[in-house]
C-alpha cells in the first residue's frame, strides 16, 4: 500500500481522508474495507522513511487542521522505481489494479504499456506452465496443480484483455478533450 500511497501523491498533496477516498474510489467494493487508519498509518511509516512530509492546512472551511503530506524527491524516486519494475508471479489481481490507477494518476507511467508488460510476463509463465502440464500425467495430483496453475493464468491473461480496453478508451477520452 506505500507506494500506491506515494504515487497518489504524485499528482498533488493529499490528506489522508482525501487519499482513503481515491484509495476506495479506484477499488469498488473491494475497497469498503480499507480502514482509515490503515492509510494514516502508512503515511507515518513514509514520513518515517523520508519518503513524505506534512504541512498543517492553512485555514480549513470547518473542522480541525489537517496534514497534507507532500512527496519528497526520495518519495518521487521511489515511486517511479516501482511503476517501472515488475509485479512478479504471485502479484494478485488488486494489486497491479491500483499500479494501473496509480500510474494513470501520477502519469509518470502509461497504464497501456504495464498491461503489455504483464502480458509478457503472464505468456511466459503459462508458456512454461504448458511445458510442465504436459510433462506430467494429467489424472495426477501435480498435473491436477499444474493444470489449475495454467487455467489462472489463461484467467489472467483475459482480464489484462479488459484492462487494455479500458485503459485504452480513457486515453482516447482525454485526447478529445
Amino acid at each position: 500500500m506505500q507506494d500506491v500511497v506515494l504515487a497518489l501523491l504524485t499528482k498533488e498533496p493529499s490528506h489522508g481522508y482525501d487519499l482513503r477516498k481515491r484509495l476506495v474510489a479506484a477499488l469498488g467494493p473491494v475497497g469498503g474495507s480499507l480502514n482509515a487508519g490503515q492509510v494514516y498509518v502508512t503515511l507515518t511509516r513514509l514520513e518515517k522513511a523520508g519518503l513524505v512530509v506534512f504541512e498543517r492546512e492553512d485555514a480549513p472551511v470547518r473542522g480541525p487542521r489537517r496534514k497534507v503530506y507532500a512527496l519528497t524527491p526520495d518519495g518521487r524516486e521511489r515511486v517511479a522505481a516501482w511503476l517501472t519494475e515488475g509485479v512478479g508471479p504471485r502479484s494478485d489481481v488488486t494489486e497491479f489494479h491500483l499500479k494501473l490507477v496509480a500510474a494513470a494518476e501520477s502519469g509518470l507511467a502509461d497504464p497501456l504499456a504495464l498491461v503489455d508488460a504483464r502480458r509478457r510476463e503472464l505468456m511466459r509463465d503459462l508458456a512454461e506452465a504448458q511445458q510442465a502440464v504436459l510433462a506430467h500425467d494429467e489424472n495426477s495430483e501435480a498435473g491436477l496443480l499444474l493444470e489449475g496453475i495454467a487455467l489462472r493464468l489463461q484467467a489472467d491473461l483475459r482480464w489484462l484483455e479488459a484492462c487494455e480496453r479500458t485503459w485504452s478508451a480513457r486515453g482516447k477520452g482525454r485526447a478529445r478533450r
